[in-house]
């Protein structure tokens, strides 16, 4: 029999008032039932190992953090913060005067009364970046993905997706009406017979650009090849590559070699560029205004807040005006990278600052992150069924923002703890 909730009591200027269960009613029974089929279900979660625990922070999000509960300062790698902006000082400025400036939010979407004049300059300027001809905002990435599939494919048009696609990304297809076909992880033969045998009206392969696991990169100049020869259309999401990834941080494609392989583009304003929040999908003029007239997550949700809008913007200025941070973001992940091999550890992924260090044994990637953070280093470990089983992994994030100390020390951590715990030899 689940148990009935403490009683609480809220003070409020000095008057206390009275919750709904302290009134010593009956609970329905409707909220009894849900109550033994949810704590089974969390009983399932424990049993399985990946229950989430949630670490709170006590300051803002750095290289550096503090942990409520914990002594001391914590080298931070597990963080998307790879530019190191999300707590950076210009960034942090340009927020607080557009607060003071547009106010905290907008109480309302966007075609009713939720558009200011930065909404519009950051969708042009964001356009502008990727080389586009228009781009619309959401409120977050996962919205972008959750509006694009359903507002631009019928039962007429077919989507092919890369089978290790961002959550955002399958469940925005599972919102669509369009034929729906997955292909093995970056395998270009078995897409190749996918899109040779689909007669649909229109043909969408989607894929991350960077997928957040592994750090491996998607094979955009095949993709960009298929999609011409079989009349398709190509959209990445690349919210682990904007801003940082390829020569002047256009992401994806450029890393690749192949600027403007995408069609369409959905990235996030919530990692790399300022590390706040927001979404947003940029392409044909068309595509975007048909989003802005029957996207729901568009039509439904509120606007982006202003502080949000405006730390997005002196972010993306510093990214445009600036190759300092993704110099020393490369250099970092080299330092990382090597350094690691070195001691006999494996790293995965693909020159990218997400390193996964491979340990395989799910215990073992627990003991391995837990050791790492008894040495003041803050990184988590992964299993299955977030990834494959046997392919249990710590995930490392490097950032700009980290000094080569910094590097040094991690790589020092992961050797002794690695060395502890018997994964590598001493």
């Amino acid at each position: 029999m689940a148990l009935q909730p403490k009683l609480l009591r809220i003070v409020f200027r000095g008057q206390q008032f009275r919750q709904l269960h302290e009134f010593n009613v009956k609970e329905r029974a409707g909220v009894t039932k849900l109550r033994e089929v949810l704590e089974d279900r969390l009983q399932e979660i424990k049993r399985a190992k990946t229950w989430k625990h949630e670490r709170i922070l006590t300051s803002p999000q750095d290289t550096k953090v503090k942990v409520q509960g914990a002594e001391g300062e914590f080298l931070n790698f597990c963080a998307n913060n790879y530019l190191g902006l999300s707590n950076h000082p210009e960034v942090v400025e340009a927020a607080r005067e557009a607060l003071s400036k547009y106010g905290a939010g907008l109480s309302s979407v966007r075609f009713i009364c939720g558009t200011q004049t930065i909404h519009k300059e950051l969708e042009r300027r964001l356009a502008k970046f990727h080389g586009r001809e228009d781009a619309i905002l959401y409120i977050s990435c996962f919205d972008a993905n959750a509006g694009l599939f359903e507002t631009m494919l019928t039962p007429e048009d077919a989507v092919f997706s890369d089978a290790l696609n961002h959550a955002s990304i399958i469940d925005g297809i599972r919102l669509c009406k369009a034929q729906k076909f997955r292909y093995p992880h970056r395998d270009l033969k078995e897409l190749e017979h996918l899109l040779a045998h689909s007669e649909a009206r229109l043909k969408l392969i989607v894929t991350d650009g960077v997928f957040s696991m592994d750090g491996t990169v998607a094979p955009i100049k095949g993709l960009r090849d298929l999609a011409d020869k079989y009349r398709a259309l190509l959209a990445i999401d690349d919210s682990h590559a904007t801003g940082f990834f390829g020569e002047t941080g256009r992401g994806t494609e450029e890393y690749c070699g192949v600027l403007g392989a995408a069609d369409i583009i959905c990235s996030t304003l919530g990692k790399a560029v300022s590390g706040a929040a927001g979404g947003y999908t940029t392409g044909p003029k068309e595509l975007i205004t048909l989003l802005r007239n029957v996207s729901r997550p568009y039509l439904f949700s509120n606007s982006p807040p202003p502080p949000v809008v405006a730390a997005s913007m002196k972010s993306l200025e510093l990214v445009e005006n600036s190759s300092d941070l993704r110099r020393r973001l490369r250099e970092n992940t080299r330092q990382f990278r090597e350094g690691l091999k070195s001691v006999g550890l494996a790293v995965a992924g693909d020159e990218h600052p997400i390193c996964p260090v491979m340990v395989g044994d799910a215990a073992l990637a627990v003991d391995l992150a837990a050791g790492m953070l008894e040495r003041g280093i803050y990184v988590v470990a992964f299993s299955y069924p977030v990834v494959p089983r046997g392919g249990a992994r710590v995930r490392v994030q490097l950032s700009a923002a980290h000094t080569r100390d910094d590097v040094t020390r991690a790589i020092d951590a992961f050797k002794h703890v690695a060395q502890n715990i018997g994964i590598i030899n001493k």
